[in-house]
């Protein structure tokens, strides 16, 4: 059954690039125990869609967040930590957004939240979502209905929402 509004995120565990290497695992606890965050999701880093519409979303609105109590920021997917790095690093959202590597999709299918683009070659991916989640439990969530779209679930959305 797909999260809702209301429920506690499952236990999972994310990886994050470190100056030590790609297996910093970070958990839910980790991320979301005592703090407001605004989480989305993206089907894949550098892919149209969510490099050219989703993280500017968040990225030019991050100030606003913050002066709504938004402690952090994350945008996970189903991508590696190197590639989620790397993603960081060209959209210049090093220090405003935590990337959070769910690699095998274990995040996604916990909260039911993963579809199958292997017609595309995707492999398991993650739908494209966006919540505010405080301490752990949903509070909003915003789903879009097809992966190319960004129209619900965007920066601009979940601040409106605040």
């Amino acid at each position: 059954m797909a999260i809702k509004v209301g429920d506690r995120l499952p236990n999972a565990t994310f990886r994050v690039m470190t100056a030590d290497g790609p297996n910093k695992p970070k958990t839910t606890d980790d991320i979301f125990k005592g703090k407001r965050v605004a989480l989305f999701a993206v089907p894949g880093a550098f892919t149209p869609t969510c490099n050219n519409l989703h993280i500017p979303s968040f990225l030019n609105n991050a100030a606003a967040f913050k002066a709504k109590g938004v402690d952090t920021i994350a945008v996970t997917g189903v991508n590696d930590a190197f590639v989620m790095e790397a993603w960081k690093k060209a959209t210049g959202a090093t220090g405003k957004i935590d990337f959070l590597a769910d690699g095998n999709g274990e995040f996604a299918k916990a909260i039911d939240m993963a579809f199958d683009g292997s017609g595309n070659g995707l492999g398991t991916r993650s739908k494209r979502y966006s919540m505010l989640v405080d301490d752990g439990v949903v509070k909003k969530l915003n789903i879009e209905d097809a992966p190319g779209k960004c129209d619900i679930s965007g920066g601009e959305a979940l601040l409106k929402q605040l």
